[in-house]
């Protein structure tokens, strides 16, 4: 059937749970994506992790198994194959990608099957036998014929696929990052005073309030920062570490210089209206936060984190890259921001490989599509 000139296809997204982060996000957009070249989707979600709701979403459809464990998902995932025969599956997450190739197989569904991987190979499978990441290992050795493509989301990750699995399929393929949601931020409502009466630069980092994001060290860095500069930092996101925070932030006297705003429903309205971005992270899969901060003009400022920062940056081309856990060295990389923004057309080129067209371009190309 076609619509509007394009061969409309059955597709399903599929994410193990949907929050306001990373992977659901991604997949969102990419199921916005597909509905705008005129296919029928449904986003499928294993769990809606309690107090979030589902976006409202235009001509998709949202279907959530209620299983917060993904192998739980099975029976469901291969009851839906067999009635709904989507003809493209989009699984995003490794333990995840298993399921749904077993899915596939034990439903005999004839689906071009594409797996994303998100985060490092070395944190999800093992060589030391026996172990639960290596029984994950021989699964997906085992069952990875029949997936079309293996992707991850950033061409450094792949090596690092190349290193575990010799003779690795995996290619990459960037998330989306819409730009059109970026327009309306710059007119929207907001009721944070030190954005809408700035004093001095502004910086905002955003992401979960755990310890690989790095926040100790952001706020660490903040007290040489605040020694040569009024700027001003305001975190976006929640977690378990958000009392230690507070209390660093108070311990260092810092309570002038740092807001920690719990989570938002549209950073980008924080992003268009500060001048630097900062990524502390100790390791990341591809942030796109990180993109979509320089979208909206923040210079960016990232630990040199496995993975992704380094290659988003140009290798320092587009931003300023530093060590990972060296809060003086962070705090150098914000002056340098600030001193020396980044200008908006490099950032506007930077950002060129994550736009909806290259994207899609790229998924379907791998699919032979």
């Amino acid at each position: 059937m076609k619509r509007n000139g394009v061969h409309e296809m059955k597709i399903a997204v599929i994410s193990a749970r949907f929050a306001i982060s990373g992977v659901p996000l991604a997949q969102l957009r990419l199921a916005k994506a597909l509905v705008g070249k005129g296919h029928s989707v449904d986003l499928i979600y294993g769990f809606l992790i309690p107090g979030n709701t589902f976006p409202k979403a235009a001509g998709i459809s949202i279907i959530e198994f209620g299983k917060p464990r993904v192998i739980k998902m099975l029976p469901l995932l291969i009851q839906y194959l067999k009635a709904e025969k989507p003809e493209i599956i989009f699984s995003a997450g490794d333990h995840l990608n298993v399921i749904v190739l077993i899915a596939a197989i034990l439903s005999r569904s004839t689906a071009k099957i594409s797996c994303s991987s998100r985060v490092t190979p070395f944190d999800t499978y093992s060589s030391v036998p026996f172990t639960k990441r290596w029984l994950l290992k021989q699964i997906m050795l085992a069952t990875e014929w029949r997936a079309d493509v293996l992707t991850c989301v950033s061409k450094d990750m792949v090596k690092q696929y190349q290193q575990l699995f010799p003779f690795s399929r995996h290619t990459c393929v960037y998330n989306i990052v819409e730009r059109d949601t970026f327009e309306p931020c710059l007119a929207a409502f907001i009721d944070e005073p030190w954005l809408t009466s700035k004093s001095g630069p502004m910086l905002v980092a955003a992401g979960s309030l755990v310890p690989w994001k790095g926040f100790v060290d952001l706020i660490n860095a903040m007290s040489f920062v605040v020694k040569k500069s009024d700027a001003k930092l305001i975190i976006l996101g929640d977690g378990p570490m958000r009392n230690e925070l507070e209390d660093l932030i108070l311990a260092l006297g810092l309570g002038g210089a740092i807001k920690l705003l719990g989570s938002v429903e549209d950073p980008l309205i924080y992003f268009s209206r500060c001048e630097v971005f900062v990524l502390s992270s100790y390791v990341e899969g591809l942030p796109n936060v990180l993109v979509e901060a320089m979208m909206c003009g923040c210079t960016p400022v990232s630990t040199n984190c496995p993975t992704g920062p380094s290659e988003v940056l140009g290798r320092g081309e587009f931003g300023y890259l530093v060590p990972v856990g060296v809060p003086s060295a962070l705090a150098d990389g914000i002056l340098a921001a600030i001193d020396r923004p980044i200008p908006r057309q490099s950032l506007s080129e930077a950002i060129q490989p994550f736009t909806t067209e290259a994207v899609l371009s790229a998924h379907f190309g791998s699919l032979g599509i």
